[in-house]
């Protein structure tokens, strides 16, 4: 069972927010929780990211970015990256990992776009394509 979520993206304040807040949202049962390959470490999330979600009647405004780290990654059940060669990176530097990370865009095969300093319209199709890989996992991850 997939108890405890990880969201991964590189900076950790615009993709992985959106879609961590998202899922707990749709998941309020699960841990779950983002961090970044490359984390803008205790930035907030990406001001297009904010907008987006609150628009949206959620509030990101206190998220913070965090670099992912070895004892993160013990503690997801699944590890939910955004592109194909974030998968490959976070399996080669933490191959205990292995068999637990998939794109977000998984089952659409699709790698969703990084839009950091990016204008909204990347924001806005970043988020369109979280909620279609969330939509497609929700299915597995309940």
């Amino acid at each position: 069972m997939f108890d405890r979520i990880l969201v991964v993206c590189i900076g950790n304040i615009c993709r992985s927010p959106m879609a961590e807040q998202l899922l707990k949202i749709e998941l309020p049962q699960k841990a779950i929780s983002s961090a970044g390959l490359g984390a803008l470490v205790n930035a907030l999330a990406d001001d297009h990211a904010q907008v987006l979600m609150t628009e949206l009647g959620h509030d990101i405004s206190q998220h913070r970015g965090r670099q992912i780290n070895a004892e993160l990654i013990s503690q997801a059940d699944i590890i939910l990256v955004m592109t194909q060669k974030q998968e490959t990176l976070l399996t080669q530097q933490y191959p205990q990992a292995r068999g637990r990370v998939y794109r977000l865009g998984h089952w659409d095969k699709q790698d969703i776009a990084d839009p950091y300093q990016k204008p909204r319209e990347a924001f806005e199709l970043a988020l369109q394509h979280i909620q279609t890989g969330i939509a497609s996992w929700l299915p597995k991850l309940r």
